[in-house]
């Protein structure tokens, strides 16, 4: 190793108010960013929470059921089951996103505080972030539009008349 890169590796030793508003003026943009990422997580789990209690109202429907009636419940559980499958990715994808970001923050201040060249790193964090959130918003979407599809009104009751005996 040569002297100048051990040189580069000493850490900063001028930690003054300043610098270190500057350190965390440099992190608060990625704090804005898991903000973000939060309020999609809160999102994502009432929505898992709907389809988990929706499941629940129909299990015992499914399992008191015979003929047509099964066969509708049934489909609607397998309708359920997926969508739990593609918030529970939409989840899994976020909190990855958010990993990535802390991550990136980290990276940050240790930059900022040591002379190692955390660029590459940063940058390669910031890219997977990007492409983590960006994947749940896709498999989000996947999502509703099952969900939108699988909320149909039947034609029968679009068609329905009430009686008229009173």
């Amino acid at each position: 190793m040569h002297r100048a890169q051990v040189l580069d590796l000493a850490p900063v030793t001028d930690l003054s108010a300043i610098v270190v508003g500057d350190i965390i003026r440099q992190a608060v943009a990625p704090v804005f960013l898991l903000s973000g990422i939060g309020a999609f997580l809160n999102v994502c789990a009432s929505r898992l929470s709907r389809i988990v209690d929706r499941s629940r109202q129909v299990e015992p429907l499914l399992l008191g059921s015979r003929g047509p009636d099964h066969d509708r419940w049934l489909g609607e559980m397998h309708v359920l089951d997926k969508r739990m499958g593609l918030v529970s990715w939409a989840i899994t994808l976020s909190v990855l996103s958010a990993v990535f970001t802390c991550l990136l923050v980290s990276l940050l201040f240790a930059a900022s505080l040591t002379r190692f060249h955390f660029g590459t790193a940063i940058a390669l964090l910031f890219i997977a972030s990007m492409i983590a959130i960006g994947a749940a918003f896709a498999v989000f979407l996947v999502e509703t539009r099952v969900g939108s599809r699988a909320v149909r009104v039947r034609s029968e009751l679009l068609q329905h008349q009430a009686d008229d005996q009173r």
